[in-house]
């Protein structure tokens, strides 16, 4: 089980944003947003407050109620990704922005940004690759926000990534993370929707990259404002791209579980088999004999899958590791 978060402490006043606390690093915001023009104005004017320095990048996901004017007014330079989905604006926020540190969060204005600053000091300091802001309840909200339907779904998913892919994580499905250029120009984007945060979390267990998860404060939407979320729906393309990533990122597992599988079903059906053989030296049932014959057979081959495609994945994880170790760590750019 993992262990539970530490409690939030009170601000550190070194951190109010008063003045660079990296110079040398080009720090970019990058917020993507689906008509988020009742929020976006509040999570820019946070970022100016919190880390003045940074660079503001709205990504515009085809918004149709004023999202990119409200954006460019507070300061931000705002891009139009007409593919829908987060993943595909994930996508051209890595591709399209050149910086050393990238913070990526939602424009709903759920995220609290007092901890931003103390996430990317983490991210410099021990030289990370990612640092997750990991949701706990506002304690001035006078409802629950972190709801427990929610919370429950995000330990069950967050619990299947760790077991198939190691690590330690509390909130696979956060929102608010800051990323090394390393980790951005090596991270190839696949997935389209919500499910870009699985594929964020597993990029970084894959490579074995250095991360760490600071608690953030998680509030309600501001009233007007609506959740592009659907539980069920979301929630089952993101266990279908856990499922996609567990064959692609271990298919000698993978296919070794169906190859067991297989043969211990193989097995079964053909200890009585076996055993009217054993007693009368005939094979009276045929066709169940060629049954259990092709299930082993397939058993075979699906382990010689497994350990093809391990082959391949393996050198799939080597180029991106190359890729990875080209880009300098963010203490090396300071």
């Amino acid at each position: 089980m993992n262990a539970p978060l530490p409690t939030l402490a009170p601000p550190d006043p070194s951190t109010d944003g008063s003045a660079p606390r990296h110079p040398t690093l080009r720090i970019a915001a990058v917020i993507p947003c689906y008509n988020e023009a009742l929020t976006i104005g509040k999570v820019l004017e946070e970022f100016h407050a919190a880390l003045p320095e940074a660079r503001l990048h709205v990504f515009d996901n085809a918004s149709t109620d004023g999202t990119a004017a409200v954006a460019r007014t507070a300061g931000a330079r705002v891009t139009h990704v007409p593919l829908r989905g987060k993943g595909n604006v994930a996508r051209r926020m890595f591709a399209d922005v050149e910086a050393d540190v990238y913070v990526m969060v939602d424009g709903d204005a759920t995220y609290a940004l007092s901890r931003l600053v103390e996430m990317v000091d983490r991210l410099v300091a021990d030289n990370l690759d990612m640092v997750t802001g990991c949701r706990v309840d506002a304690p001035d909200e006078e409802a629950v926000t972190y709801r427990a339907g929610h919370r429950l779904g995000n330990r069950m998913l967050t619990g299947a990534v760790t077991l198939l892919f190691g690590g330690q994580m509390q909130d696979l499905l956060s929102g608010f993370r800051v990323f090394s250029r390393r980790y951005a120009k090596s991270f190839p984007a696949v997935s389209e929707g919500f499910e870009i945060e699985t594929e964020l979390t597993v990029h970084a267990l894959e490579l074995r990259m250095p991360y760490a998860e600071v608690p953030v404060h998680y509030r309600a939407r501001p009233e007007g404002s609506h959740s592009k979320l659907s539980t069920y729906r979301d929630g089952w393309r993101i266990l279908r791209t856990i499922c996609k990533l567990f064959v692609n990122e271990r298919p000698l597992l993978f296919f070794s579980i169906v190859a067991a599988a297989l043969a211990l079903a193989s097995v079964l059906v053909a200890v009585p088999l076996f055993l009217t053989y054993w007693q009368t030296g005939l094979v009276p049932r045929l066709p169940t004999a060629v049954l259990v014959t092709g299930t082993m057979l397939v058993a075979m081959l699906s382990f010689f899958c497994g350990v093809v495609l391990h082959t391949v994945t393996m050198g799939r994880q080597e180029v991106k590791h190359l890729r990875y170790f080209a880009v300098p760590g963010v203490r090396q750019q300071e």
